[in-house]
Parts: C-alpha cells; sequence; structure tokens
C-alpha cells in the first residue's frame, strides 16, 4: 500500500472512528433518558398491582436493563454491545406504543398497563427509545467487525 493510500485509509478511518464514537455517545445518552424516566415512574406504576410484579418492577428492570446496556455500549462499542442497545431500546418502545393504543388484559401476575394519555415524561421516553433503536443500527453499521468476524470475512474473501 502505498503512502498516499495509507494516509487516506487512515483518515477515512478516523472520521469513521469520530462518527462511530459519537453515535455510541447518542445510543447510550438515549438509554439514559429510557433508565431515568422508567425509575421516575416505577413507583406510580406499581399501585396497578402492589401485590403483583407490577408496572414498577418491570419499570425498574427496564431502567437497569438500559443503564447496563448504556454502559456497554460506551465501553466496547461492539455490534454485540449495539444490538443489546437496540434490543432494550426496543423492549420499551414496543410496549409504551401497545399499551397506549391496545388495552391489553392482564397476563398472570402481570397487570393490565394500558395507558392512552401521552405526558411528557412518557412523551420524553419513547422519543428517546425510537431514536436509540435507529442509532444503534447505525452503530452497528460503524463498530468494526470483532477480529474473530474480521478474520472470517478475509477468509472468505480468498476463497473468492
Amino acid at each position: 500500500m502505498s503512502a498516499t493510500a495509507r494516509a487516506h485509509h487512515r483518515g477515512a478511518s478516523t472520521g469513521r472512528s469520530a462518527a462511530e464514537w459519537a453515535v455510541r455517545v447518542l445510543v447510550a445518552a438515549g438509554l439514559g433518558v429510557d433508565a431515568v424516566v422508567h425509575v421516575r415512574l416505577a413507583d406510580a406504576m406499581q399501585l396497578a398491582a402492589p401485590g403483583g410484579i407490577g408496572g414498577g418492577t418491570l419499570f425498574r428492570v427496564q431502567a437497569a436493563a438500559a443503564a447496563v446496556a448504556a454502559v456497554v455500549v460506551l465501553v466496547t462499542g461492539h455490534r454485540l454491545a449495539y444490538l443489546l442497545a437496540g434490543l432494550v431500546a426496543l423492549s420499551a418502545l414496543v410496549p409504551v406504543l401497545l399499551y397506549t393504543y391496545v388495552q391489553v388484559p392482564a397476563i398472570g401476575p402481570v397487570p393490565s398497563m394500558y395507558d392512552p394519555f401521552w405526558y411528557p415524561e412518557k412523551v420524553v421516553s419513547a422519543v428517546a427509545e425510537g431514536a436509540t433503536v435507529v442509532l444503534a443500527v447505525v452503530g452497528w453499521a460503524l463498530a468494526r467487525p470483532t477480529t474473530r468476524q474480521a478474520g472470517v470475512s478475509t477468509s472468505d474473501s480468498r476463497r473468492a
């Protein structure tokens, strides 16, 4: 590889790296918003089933999952971290939309959490979750494959 080609490759890698870091921070921020909103709303959501699992418990679990996924994305930046982040955000976005528009009955110890109203915390959380899902896909595309994945693609290209 010529010196010019190496410099161009290094520049492209640096640009890609800066973009990936920006996406990484935005994904973690979106998950952070998700976690904070779920923690703040947990007590009110527990009132629906004070003796059962309740919405509050589910909200606390969601908050913990979002916090863990945010840290994993920030620390590693691996494709699997982005997959985890996207799934955690999606696991919050789908229920918020479902329970807003569909009156799902109680399922075993999980109460019906039908809530047809859009209030500020719910809107902020839903927007953050939706943006995080999209950004996690972008981050996954920008992240470098792990060494094992890179080795597999290299050996496949030699066979061709």
